[in-house]
């Protein structure tokens, strides 16, 4: 308990309460109206946004989320843990300029991560002080904005999950929409149009500072091979604000569809139309194309796009059995991704002590379950557990080396002699080996469970 109220005391140290004339009471002139209704466009009096912002209780919960959601440092080298420190000393100063409307974001820092088709994803990396401010923004506007975007959309909302999407559609090819418009947008995030964006924005904040910040935010540049580049276009993935901002611009994409009344479901950039035939798949995908295109300034991948059987494709790493009940399964793509994975952190030449092995491969597995496990193949997971289990036999038996150690270590699991000494002298290579009677006897499933390996089995969707 002590612990817990120095914490608190540290917050209330970094952002002070405000005194009554720093912000407009709750009810009075100024006070912001309730928020429109879904399709509403026009904004409520959102004039003191950046006071709402400021207020020493939604700062502190934007403190614990970029403290939560940790992360590395930008340009400045600032970290997680030097924040509140820094905020202790300055946060007068950097509140004075949010409500005077100069504060201005430093430039990110470019990192590149490979995606897991191939190719790499560019993320901007905010600092650490302007992560904190955007977290900020965030939760007010969040809590605005959320309420009136489709109930077709469910990418990094509160309450919606990728879980909840995929049952969505999975509930339209239940209906008899057996095919699917698949629409990806070409390097969506680096490709938005500021313009376009900031007049969605404008027609929701009438708080001009908030609508400088937001465009500073856009605008603040890139650090990459020791230059700042400047940032014409794209809102940087690695901010707070970039998903809240990329739902705003593609929920007119939402209404538009919304409008036509066809079934679909979109998580972030990724948009699955819901069909009843290729033909009107084919114009779906051509008018679809078309808005993108004119309205929001986006381009279709065309290579990754698709009019196909729901079976055809995957969705958030998932597809979709063919019968007259379908079933959620995994794509081929996550299928592979998972063994490439296990084969990296199973890798007979590593030189890593199975524990460490163990510990490491626990953490993907279980991390790996909490999200795939929502599949309905509990076949295809079970044999995914036996060829992991298969692959640490191997392991195993590669570290045992010599034939000496390879029999003595088989005895010692009670394996009989002939077939200790059989197996132990086979000229068979490990991965044929690690399935053998005697790898099986002495090295069986619950022996790994014993160590804690965990089954991809264990909380699966039946």
């Amino acid at each position: 308990m002590g612990a817990k109220r120095q914490k608190t005391r540290q917050l209330e140290l970094a952002f002070p309460s405000e005194s009554r004339g720093e912000a407009p009471m709750a009810g009075g002139r100024g006070a912001e109206a309730p928020a429109a209704g879904r399709g509403a466009e026009g904004p409520a009096d959102t004039a003191w946004l950046m006071e709402e912002v400021c207020q020493a209780a939604n700062v502190r919960k934007a403190y614990q989320a970029v403290r939560a959601n940790r992360g590395s440092a930008g340009i400045d080298g600032m970290t997680v843990e030097a924040l509140l420190g820094y905020l202790r000393a300055h946060w007068r100063e950097i509140r004075e300029q949010l409500l005077a409307g100069t504060y201005r974001p430093q430039a990110v820092r470019r990192v590149e991560i490979p995606k897991p088709g191939g190719g790499v994803r560019k993320l901007g990396i905010p600092t650490v002080l302007d992560r904190f401010i955007q977290q900020a923004v965030l939760q007010v506007l969040q809590r605005q904005w959320d309420r009136t975007f489709s109930e077709h959309s469910y990418g990094f909302r509160p309450g919606r999950s990728a879980h909840q999407a995929v049952a969505r559609a999975q509930e339209y090819v239940r209906g008899g929409c057996r095919w699917v418009v698949d629409v990806d947008l070409e390097k969506f995030f680096d490709r938005v149009n500021h313009d376009v964006l900031m007049g969605r924005v404008a027609k929701r904040v009438r708080d001009k500072r908030v609508l400088r910040l937001l465009r500073a935010c856009l605008e603040a540049g890139v650090l990459e091979d020791g230059l700042v580049s400047p940032t014409t276009e794209g809102t940087p993935q690695g901010g707070p604000l970039s998903p809240l901002l990329s739902n705003l611009l593609l929920d007119d994409l939402d209404r538009e569809l919304e409008r036509r009344g066809l079934s679909f479901v979109r998580y972030a950039d990724d948009c699955n139309v819901y069909v009843r035939s290729r033909r009107a798949g084919g114009r779906v995908m051509a008018s679809v194309r078309r808005y993108l295109e004119r309205r929001l300034k986006l381009r279709v991948n065309e290579s990754k796009s698709a009019v196909a059987r729901p079976w055809e494709r995957k969705f958030l790493g998932f597809s979709f059995t063919r019968h007259f009940e379908p079933k959620r399964r995994l794509a081929p793509q996550t299928l592979e991704r998972f063994r490439d994975r296990v084969r990296d952190l199973t890798g007979r030449n590593r030189g890593v002590s199975l524990p460490q092995r163990l510990r490491t491969l626990t953490r993907y597995l279980l991390g790996w379950r909490g999200y795939f496990g929502y599949c309905e193949t509990p076949a295809v997971l079970g044999g995914l557990d036996k060829w992991v289990r298969r692959r640490l036999r191997s392991v195993l038996w590669k570290q045992w080396r010599h034939a000496k150690c390879r029999y003595r270590e088989l005895r010692k699991r009670d394996v009989n002699r002939d077939l200790a000494a059989r197996t132990a002298h086979s000229r068979h290579g490990p991965w044929r080996l690690s399935d053998s009677p005697a790898l099986h006897y002495a090295l069986p499933d619950t022996y790994f469970a014993g160590l804690g390996l965990p089954t991809l089995t264990a909380g699966a969707t039946a």
